[in-house]
């Protein structure tokens, strides 16, 4: 088992890693936006991007993922969390589970994990 920790994406806050490998599977860590005062697609966005940065520093792509979980503060996001996220996927169509929560840490929109598998 390997721990990830990249320098492309925001410090962890709390006693985890961006990512763990073990063989062939990328399990990362909930991914939040950097700027916890933008709208829910700024937030999309900026999860994506360190998914992706931490994806890439484990040796994976985001056509690697398999399955994402995705969190949100308000369901009524749902539409528009939907739309940035079919954007950083394209015809990549990984598992998913989406859900609204009670609340998510520094008060953000969103927070996306995601399993990978490298090629």
């Amino acid at each position: 088992m390997k721990q990830i920790f990249s320098e492309k994406a925001p410090a962890a806050i709390g006693p985890y890693c961006h990512a763990t490998v073990t063989g062939n599977l990328v399990f990362t860590s909930g991914q939040l936006g950097r700027d916890m005062d933008a709208d829910v697609k700024v937030q999309t966005e900026q999860a994506l991007e360190n998914l992706k940065n931490i994806l890439e520093e484990a040796g994976a792509t985001m056509s690697d993922v398999v399955k994402t979980t995705c969190f949100l503060a308000d369901i009524k996001d749902f539409a528009a969390f939907n739309e940035v996220y079919a954007k950083a996927f394209g015809d990549h169509k990984p598992a998913r589970s989406c859900f609204q929560v009670g609340a998510l840490p520094k008060a953000a929109k969103v927070e996306i994990e995601a399993i990978a598998e490298k090629r």
